[in-house]
């Protein structure tokens, strides 16, 4: 399964790199988010490093989940995909 980084989670002014808001291909409410609970996402970057991280709970009504991530992603990987397993 696919997702797509859409942005750090945060506040007005806190943001926290290691928690990333994830949008997932096929999934368009909150109810099938939930489902996702406890499965490991993984981004790979350009240089070829794996990040790996847990979805956490559902973000929002329309399907998007929040991720934990074991350390800080670069600002590059807004917009990426990520591998959810």
């Amino acid at each position: 399964m696919e997702g797509v980084i859409s942005n750090y989670r945060g506040s007005r002014r806190t943001q926290k790199t290691s928690e990333m808001v994830v949008k997932i291909a096929g999934t368009v409410d909150k109810v099938e988010a939930d489902k996702l609970k406890g499965k490991v996402v993984v981004w790979k970057s350009p240089a070829g490093k794996e990040i790996k991280g847990i979805v956490k709970k559902a973000h929002g009504n329309s399907g998007a989940v929040l991720t934990k991530f074991e350390k800080g992603l670069p600002g590059q990987s807004i917009g990426t995909k990520v591998e959810i397993n």
